[in-house]
């Protein structure tokens, strides 16, 4: 069985967002509420689910929603979390290159936030994982890809990223970046704290997909145009500017 790669670090996730799960985007909230009712989509898959954050935000939108992830880990601090707020949720362990295999009915969107399709390690991985969302989507579902790493980011290459800054919590982004893919050094410092001030978790992206990569994959695993935001408002991607890359493909 493969290692659980956020085994040691799942329970930490979430004091990316100071700790409060159910502390909302008012942009995010309203950018999927206004993608969804004109799609008309109500049937949602978040293929890459972590501590189902998003769950929580998409079932405030009244939507029916299913969580998926690969991680154990994750899938058990989701449902404490979900718990939490009385949340019945769904939640199955799965590798999101083999949706079909797990879902039988037909989802009108599928999501993959959070730079989770760069953890694949070659382009063929990741068109492979694009099928497979479009395998479970219906005809004119939507897929809705997410990162943190832009063309702007990967053109200023900065090493160091603060992550969160609170009073009793750091979170700095050390990078190592690649050919095409980055190592992200998540640092962890609790000032005072008598069990150690310094905590250390990475991860490896080893092929960061750009704007017009992702335009490319999901082309090649049969999607029809995409639209690309460079935030949660909704404006267009700036290959400039842009600090986010969402895209936004119909089946």
């Amino acid at each position: 069985m493969a290692r659980d790669e956020y085994a040691d670090f799942a329970e930490r996730y979430d004091r990316f967002f100071g700790g409060r799960f159910d502390r909302h985007d008012a942009r995010k909230i309203s950018f999927f509420r206004n993608l969804f009712e004109q799609a008309g989509a109500r049937r949602v898959l978040d293929c890459a689910c972590g501590t189902g954050r998003d769950l929580h935000l998409l079932v405030g939108l009244g939507l029916d929603v299913t969580g998926s992830d690969i991680s154990p880990a994750m899938l058990s601090r989701a449902r404490r979390n979900l718990a939490e707020y009385d949340m019945d949720i769904p939640l199955v362990e799965a590798d999101y290159r083999r949706l079909p295999a797990t879902f039988a009915e037909p989802f009108d969107a599928v999501l993959c936030l959070s730079t989770s399709l760069a953890h694949m390690p070659t382009e063929h991985a990741m068109v492979t994982a694009l099928r497979s969302m479009r395998g479970v989507l219906r005809e004119g579902g939507l897929l809705v890809l997410s990162q943190g790493t832009t063309d702007r980011q990967w053109r200023e290459r900065p090493r160091f990223i603060a992550a969160v800054s609170e009073p009793d919590f750091m979170r700095l982004f050390v990078i190592d970046y690649h050919d095409r893919g980055a190592t992200y050094n998540i640092l962890d410092l609790i000032p005072g704290s008598e069990a150690g001030d310094l905590q250390h978790w990475s991860t490896e992206y080893p092929l960061i997909p750009l704007r017009d990569d992702q335009e490319k994959l999901l082309r090649e695993a049969g999607f029809g145009e995409a639209e690309f935001f460079g935030d949660w408002s909704g404006n267009p991607y700036d290959r400039e500017r842009s600090g986010l890359l969402i895209a936004v493909a119909k089946r």
